[in-house]
C-alpha cells in the first residue's frame, strides 16, 4: 500500500502558517535535547567535587549517563511511536523531561542524580525518534528540509541557552548554583507539554493506522530485510560520523578544553557562550541552504570544514599556541558542523525510511547516534581529566583522530550518498527500496 502523493496523505491539506507553527512546537523537544545536553557541562567539576567520584565514576554516572538514557529511549522508542502515534509519545516525552529536571536539580546524591538524568536521557532518545518523524510526515517535499531542521535548530538554541544560563548562574548558590542550573529546564519542559496537547496527529500514521503496513513494521526485525540494506548503512553511516567528528565531546567539555588552553574558569565559561553563538547562527545558515543546496552538499562543505579546522586545533595544542589562536578555528569547527552534519542528520534519517517502517528506522538511525554520543562522553575523562587524564597535559592527539574520521566520512559522502532533496517521501521509498 503505498501513496502516490504527498497530498494524498494529508500533508498539503495543512496551511503553511499552521504547518510552521505545529512543526515548531513539535520541534521544541529539540530545545530541551540541546539544554539538557549541555547544561552538565557547567556543573560538571563542582558535582565532581561534591561527591568526590573517580574519573570513571563520573564519565558513566555522572556525564554521560543522560546519554545511556537517550541509547534506551532510542532504541526502544520506535515501537510506540508506531503503535501509539507520534503525538502521545512527544506528551510522554514532556513529562519525562519535566520530572528529570526537579529531580536532577534537588538530588542528594550521585546515584539518585544519575537516576533522574538517566530519565531525561530516555525522554531525548524518544523526542529524536518521534519528532522528526512526526515533522517529516507532516511536511511537503519542498518544505520538508527546513521543517525537521527546526529540530536541530531549537537543539543549538538550547545549547546556547544553556551556556548562557551556566554563565549568569555561576555563583548564584554558592556551592549549589549546580542545582539551579539545572533546575530551570522546568519551565521549557512544562510548555513544551502544554503545547503538544493542540498540535494534530500525523496524517500519515493515521492513514495507515490499523492496515496491513503496521503489522508488517511491528518489530525492529523487519529492518533486516534485504530490501532495506542500503537505508539502514546509509542511517548508520550518517550517524556514526556525526558524533565521530567530536561535536559531543567539545559541547560537553568546552570549559575545560578552553582551560587547557590557558582560560581562566570564567573566561571559559564565556566562551563556551561564543561557541553555543556560532552554532546557533550558522544552524541557521544549514536551514537556509538545505532546500536549495541539498543534504549532500551541505555534508561535503562540512566535510572540508571538520577537516580543516580539527586539524588546526591539533595543531594548536601541539604547538602550545595561544588561546586566541585556538578558538576561532573552534568556532570554525562548531559552524561547519551546524550547516553540515547537524542540520542533515535528522532530516536524511527521517526521509530515507518508507512510511511503514519510519518510526523503526528513525529509532535505528537516532540509536547509532546516542551509542555513539555516550561512549565518547564516557571515556573522555580518562583522557582530559585534570589529575589521571592519558592527555592532560596535552590533547592535540584526540583532535587529530577526529580530523582523520571526518577525511574519511568525505569518502564516504563523495561515494555513496545520495541526493534526497525536493523528492517526496513516496518516490524516494522507490529510489531507495525499490
Amino acid at each position: 500500500m503505498h501513496m502516490n502523493a504527498e497530498s494524498s496523505a494529508g500533508a498539503e491539506a495543512i496551511a503553511p502558517r499552521n504547518l510552521f507553527i505545529i512543526s515548531l512546537i513539535a520541534a521544541l523537544a529539540g530545545f530541551i535535547f540541546g539544554f539538557d545536553m549541555v547544561v552538565i557541562s557547567g556543573a560538571d567539576k563542582d558535582i565532581q567535587a561534591l561527591w568526590n567520584t573517580s574519573p570513571w565514576f563520573h564519565g558513566f554516572f555522572i556525564m554521560s549517563m543522560a546519554l545511556w538514557g537517550t541509547v534506551i529511549g532510542s532504541i526502544f522508542g520506535g515501537r510506540p511511536t508506531e503503535r501509539y502515534g507520534r503525538k502521545k509519545v512527544l506528551m510522554a516525552v514532556g513529562l519525562l523531561f519535566t520530572v528529570s529536571a526537579f529531580g536532577s536539580a534537588l538530588a542528594q546524591d550521585a546515584y539518585s542524580f544519575s537516576f533522574f538524568r538517566l530519565l531525561g536521557g530516555i525522554g531525548i532518545g524518544i523526542s529524536s525518534v518521534a519528532a522528526p518523524t512526526y515533522i517529516s510526515e507532516i511536511s511537503t517535499s519542498a518544505s520538508r528540509g527546513r521543517l525537521v531542521a527546526m529540530y536541530q535548530f531549537n537543539i543549538v538554541f538550547g545549547i546556547l541557552i544553556a551556556y548562557l544560563s551556566n554563565y549568569f548562574l555561576s555563583g548564584v548558590g554558592g556551592e549549589n548554583d549546580w542545582r539551579w542550573m539545572l533546575g530551570v529546564m522546568v519551565v521549557p519542559s512544562l510548555l513544551y507539554t502544554i503545547g503538544v496537547l493542540f498540535i494534530p496527529e500525523s496524517p500519515r500514521w493515521l492513514q495507515k493506522r490499523g492496515a496491513a503496513l503496521e503489522a508488517q513494521a511491528s518489530h525492529a526485525g523487519v529492518l533486516l530485510h534485504t530490501k532495506y540494506r542500503r537505508i539502514v548503512w546509509l542511517a548508520f553511516m550518517v550517524a556514526f560520523f556525526n558524533q565521530w567528528s567530536g561535536i559531543n565531546f567539545i559541547l560537553y567539555y568546552a570549559p575545560r578544553i578552553l582551560e587547557a588552553a590557558g582560560l581562566a574558569e570564567q573566561e571559559s565559561l564565556l566562551n563556551a557562550v561564543a561557541i553555543g553563538g556560532t552554532n546557533l547562527i550558522f544552524t541557521f545558515v544549514g536551514l537556509f541552504l538545505i532546500d536549495r543546496l541539498g543534504r549532500k552538499t551541505l555534508l561535503i562543505i562540512g566535510s572540508f570544514g571538520y577537516i580543516i579546522s580539527l586539524t588546526m586545533v591539533a595543531y594548536a595544542f601541539f604547538a602550545s599556541a595561544s588561546s586566541t589562536f585556538l578558538l576561532p578555528f573552534l568556532l570554525v569547527f562548531i559552524a561547519s558542523h551546524a550547516m553540515g552534519q547537524g542540520a542533515v542528520i535528522w532530516v536524511f534519517i527521517s526521509e530515507i525510511f518508507p512510511n511503514q517502517v519510519r518510526g523503526l528506522g528513525q529509532a535505528f538511525g537516532a540509536s547509532i547516534h546516542w551509542v555513539f554520543a555516550a561512549l565518547i562522553t564516557l571515556i573522555a575523562p580518562i583522557f582530559i581529566d585534570d589529575v589521571n587524564g592519558i592527555f592532560k597535559e596535552n590533547p592535540w592527539p584526540i583532535f587529530a583522530f577526529f580530523a582523520a574520521m571526518m577525511a574519511w566520512q568525505l569518502i564516504w559522502v563523495l561515494t555513496k550518498v545520495p541526493e534526497t532533496k525536493g523528492v517526496s517521501l513516496e518516490d524516494l521509498e522507490q529510489k531507495l527500496v525499490g
